[in-house]
């Protein structure tokens, strides 16, 4: 359905309930394309610029003044926005198994604190962003833009996602998870898995464009590791992002602190990408 058609349905809705959620949903939507291209009229400009353009002559060919071009390359959202893509984002954590006598919290509290993370750094690049609840049986991603923080263990979702990745893969081996690269056998685990008192977790960060949307994969091998993940992807998102990326993924070491905090994160594999 186009913009035109879908504004003309939210004026002919008969059910005012159903008229205003609709409503809102579209406000949210054009905010994130008004957002998406601003972000791409700069890019455009810039790239301009770097074929040999001064930035009078730009203003003058885009019929604004050289003032508006300062403003536009200020203002416009930054370049790695695109990494999460144009928005909204949906990121989802797993709903644990409830405990006896149903008291159990169902949300891991490192979940929790990946996906409040996550929606930190999508706020500072002017995306909005939904939660959603990944069930245990769970096999599809969301539709749309997607950020599903989730190991292999806690749904079949994660489980296909991590399957489909070009240069990663879950391995056991010898009772022992590994990340392990697909085209050297390299393998990476968990420190405490040698050292239970070595603080510090393993985590994987994948990222790929599919059927006009992106979906961003982040799986801890515990659920630390996933904070560690998104405690790293908060500090070099801009570094990461290439437009000519379609997929990229990586094994993030984090050291813990306390038990809960992520005191320092760093990739030890990657980023692998695969460009077009």
């Amino acid at each position: 359905m186009g913009g035109t058609s879908e504004f003309e349905h939210v004026r002919s809705e008969p059910d005012p309930i159903q008229r205003g959620r609709r409503a809102t949903e579209l406000i949210t939507l054009y905010q994130q394309r008004a957002a998406e291209l601003a972000r791409l009229r700069k890019e455009a400009i810039e790239e301009a610029h770097r074929k040999g353009l001064n930035y009078t002559e730009i203003a003058e060919l885009l019929g604004i003044t050289k003032g508006r071009i300062s403003q536009i390359k200020s203002g416009a959202p930054p370049a790695e926005r695109a990494f999460f893509g144009v928005g909204p984002v949906a990121v989802g954590i797993p709903r644990r198994e409830v405990g006896e006598g149903g008291t159990a919290d169902v949300f891991d509290a490192s979940d929790r604190a990946a996906r409040s993370l996550v929606e930190k750094v999508l706020a500072r690049l002017s995306l909005a962003s939904s939660r959603f609840e990944i069930e245990p049986d769970a096999a599809e991603v969301p539709p749309g833009d997607t950020v599903v923080i989730c190991a292999p263990g806690s749904a079949p979702v994660a489980q296909q996602l991590m399957t489909e990745d070009d240069t990663l893969k879950l391995e056991k081996v010898d009772g022992e998870w590994y990340l392990v690269e697909k085209a050297t056998g390299r393998r990476y685990t968990s420190p405490a898995t040698a050292d239970p008192a070595d603080r510090a977790d393993i985590g994987f960060l994948g990222r790929r464009e599919e059927d006009g949307r992106v979906i961003v994969h982040i799986a801890g091998m515990t659920s630390m590791g996933s904070h560690g993940v998104a405690h790293w992807l908060d500090s070099n998102v801009s570094g990461l992002y290439e437009p000519s990326v379609r997929s990229a993924s990586a094994v993030v070491e984090s050291d813990v602190e306390a038990g809960t905090s992520v005191v320092d994160s760093r990739v030890v594999a990657g980023p692998f990408v695969t460009r077009e």
